[in-house]
């Protein structure tokens, strides 16, 4: 693999490699922001039950839409402003564990409902009525294997920007903050701990 060092910004690993995960990552990121945002402009197709408050769940979902957006701008930035490339590997630190926590805690905590062993427990301040069953398992075959793609991704994307000798390194404090991260969601999703919920 050849590395390549610029004064300002450090090693870049394969530049090439860097270009094409930024352009997939940018693009799955993107299909994800129109998924929320067609829920944003109104749309119905697709929803899991009754929102208490129409115009409140259109606000959460162009939120969700925006903030997945930057994120989608992020690794084309990076790709371009080489004196940004220092903050990386933090940044895809930050990517990964997130979306791939999320994609774990979610993931469990739904199985868990569809087997019976603890039924999903929606926000009561945003759904007024909602199909469990249709939940769950929206949950399971779109939102939290997108988080998991998204979150190796940003994963790959990331070590682009990490030296050789520092891969190990920055993996495995992914992978323990994933997993104590991921632990305690579960934990707390099903009322051993205290409430921390996930959207």
């Amino acid at each position: 693999m050849a590395l390549q060092r610029t004064a300002a910004a450090g090693p870049v690993q394969d530049g090439r490699r860097l270009r094409v995960l930024a352009v997939v990552l940018a693009l799955w990121a993107f299909g994800y922001a129109g998924y929320r945002a067609y829920y944003a402009a109104g749309g119905t197709f697709g929803l899991i039950g009754t929102p208490v408050s129409a115009s409140q769940f259109q606000v959460i979902n162009a939120v969700g839409a925006a903030i997945i957006l930057v994120a989608a701008v992020v690794p084309l930035v990076g790709v371009r402003v080489r004196s940004l490339r220092r903050v990386m590997p933090v940044l895809g630190w930050l990517g990964a564990v997130g979306c791939c926590m999320h994609a774990l805690v979610d993931s469990t905590l739904r199985v868990l409902s569809v087997t019976g062993v603890h039924p999903t427990q929606l926000p009561a301040s945003t759904w007024q009525s909602f199909d469990r069953h249709a939940a769950d398992l929206q949950d399971l075959l779109l939102n939290e294997p997108w988080f998991l793609v998204e979150g190796l991704l940003w994963a790959a994307w990331a070590l682009c920007f990490v030296s050789p000798r520092r891969q190990r390194q920055w993996l495995g404090s992914a992978l323990v903050a994933c997993l104590a991260l991921s632990v305690t969601g579960v934990l707390s999703g099903v009322g051993v701990l205290g409430s921390f919920h996930l959207g």
